[in-house]
This record gives structure tokens, C-alpha cells and sequence, in this order.
């Protein structure tokens, strides 16, 4: 029997551009901006030789039959090897599900990493998450959250693809800031990019404020045009719009993570009690988180 346990980072997306019309699904992704938290999602895997292939999936501590970017990645592993196996794969999300989270491609990119440490395939670290990453996308799950989750940190990701393909930059004083959010409910990410005026919109702002925030990549404007383009997409919900106004009142930079009800706020560390204070106030009943930033990325833990 072995075992392996792998990490990613949570990744809220303030603003992107859909670049999905190469065939190679590798060359396929997006150009973005965004910042992975220290919330995250954990993957355990247990494998031990069997004389039939068989895999048992959980989330939170539930048994899951739909898991289908999960079941993805394990049959391209099951190709590497020869050898049936008893699998046991235990998922651990930290953050809301199917809230823009990031929390699929969180969960592909560390089962990838487990699985290629418990079935002794050898892979580089990039092989395994260009594995979740072309999970995500066969899936419709996400376009650039396995990089994300990878790469790590309050970053832009400028040029589209999977890992070891996309090309990103990353902010140096992330310490320093903190996220706060403020969480409603789900949405579907495979319904938003599949709409085509939702993808129109998109597209209309998202690669335009790339490579403006390339050129000057600071918090202050991240939230500004993050700001801009929650507003263009408009897919903002009575719930968040409660929330705006009594930012906006308050001159705290607040936005829509795309894609959930979710509010966030990237500000400086000094600045976050009172920014998670007013948000409650906002929506009585509803808790503000503070995280902070990870820069390391998705890796094995013990």
C-alpha cells in the first residue's frame, strides 16, 4: 500500500480573457489576473495492488459518484501502469464549492500529483499538472486555474496555455495584502463559459485589462478593473449588490469572483478587520473570511 497527500492554493480570478480556440488542449487556456489564498484544497490518495482496477472518490468526507474531472485524471494515470489497483481518493476543500475557488482544478492538479507519487509513474512536476490542466479543460471545468494554482501568488497570467506553456508574472510584496471575502452561493462555471453573450462580454474587456494590468501590476488597480468588469459581465446578484453599495459607501474596492456569488476585497494586510467588519454589516447572518496570499503552489505534503 502507498500513500500521498498534496496541497493547492485557492484562486479567486478578478478578470480574464477566454483563449479556447486552439485544438491542442494544452495550448488552450486563459489570460488573467487573479490570487491564490491559503485556502486550498488537500488530496489524499491510498493505492494497493489488486486484481481488478477499482477507485472509491471523497469530497469532504462523502462518498462521490459525479466527481467527473477527478475521474478524468485517474484514467489517464490508469494508461501509465500495468498494474491493477485498489484506489482511495480523499478530497478536502477548504473553500466553497463551485464558487469560483478554483476548487476543481485544485482538486485535478493535487490528485495528479498524488497519484503520480502513489503509482510510482515518474512524472515532472509540469507532466502531472499538464495532466489536471487537460482534465479541467475536456471537462469545462476552468480554463487557467491549474496554472494558477501552480504558479501561486497575486499574479497575471499573460500568455494562455497549461503548465509549462502559459507564461505569467507575479507580484513581490504579497505578504503584505490580504483577501477578504464574503461568500453567497455557487455558480456554474461550465454554464457561464458555455453562454455566448456571457462569453462575449468577457472577451469584450478581459485580454484589453491584461495587458493593462501587465504593465502596472498593483492591487489598487486589480480591484479597479476587476470592479469594471464584474459590472460589464452583469451577471451580479441582488446578494452582491447589497454588498457594493455598502462598500462603495465606505470606499472599499470590492468585486465578484468569477464565477461564484462571492464578494472579494484585495487590500493591504492593516486594512482587512475593518474591511471583513463592513461586509458583515452588510449581509447580516454571513461571515467575512480573511486569508492570505500563497506563493508557493500546489505540492506533495506529508
Amino acid at each position: 500500500m502507498r500513500k500521498a497527500k498534496a496541497y493547492a492554493p485557492g484562486h479567486i480570478t478578478g478578470f480574464f480573457q477566454i483563449c479556447d480556440s486552439p485544438t491542442d488542449p494544452l495550448m488552450r487556456g486563459s489570460r488573467g489576473s487573479g490570487v491564490s489564498i491559503t485556502q486550498g484544497v488537500y488530496t489524499e490518495v491510498i493505492t494497493e495492488p489488486s486484481d481488478l482496477t477499482s477507485y472509491t472518490i471523497y469530497i469532504n468526507d462523502i462518498e462521490t459518484k459525479g466527481a467527473f474531472v477527478s475521474e478524468n485524471v485517474i484514467k489517464k494515470y490508469l494508461s501509465y501502469t500495468q498494474q491493477p489497483s485498489n484506489i482511495i481518493i480523499k478530497h478536502t476543500v477548504e473553500t466553497p464549492l463551485g464558487s469560483g475557488f478554483g476548487s476543481s482544478g485544485g482538486g485535478a492538479l493535487t490528485l495528479s500529483l498524488a497519484l503520480n507519487e502513489t503509482l510510482e509513474t515518474g512524472l515532472s512536476l509540469i507532466d502531472a499538472a499538464r495532466i489536471a490542466h487537460i482534465a479541467e479543460i475536456e471537462c469545462k471545468t476552468g480554463l487557467g486555474t491549474v496554472f494558477a494554482a501552480l504558479f501561486a501568488g497575486f499574479g497575471i497570467l499573460y500568455r494562455p496555455g497549461g503548465p509549462g506553456i502559459g507564461e505569467a508574472v507575479k507580484y513581490k510584496k504579497s505578504e503584505d495584502l490580504r483577501l477578504v471575502y464574503l461568500h453567497f452561493g455557487p455558480i456554474e462555471t461550465k454554464l457561464a463559459l458555455s453562454d455566448p453573450l456571457i462569453r462575449k462580454k468577457i472577451n469584450d474587456l478581459g485580454g484589453r485589462f491584461v495587458d493593462q494590468i501587465y504593465t502596472d501590476h498593483n492591487p489598487k488597480l486589480f480591484m479597479e478593473l476587476a470592479r469594471q468588469f464584474t459590472d460589464h459581465v452583469g451577471m451580479v446578484t441582488p446578494n452582491l449588490r447589497r454588498v457594493f453599495k455598502v462598500a462603495d459607501k465606505a470606499k472599499i474596492p470590492v468585486a465578484m469572483a468569477m464565477f461564484g456569488e462571492v464578494a472579494f476585497s484585495l487590500i493591504e494586510k492593516k486594512e482587512a478587520a475593518r474591511v471583513a467588519r463592513i461586509f458583515e454589516e452588510s449581509s447580516p447572518g454571513y461571515e467575512a473570511i480573511i486569508v492570505g496570499i500563497d506563493n508557493e503552489g500546489a505540492r506533495l505534503i506529508d
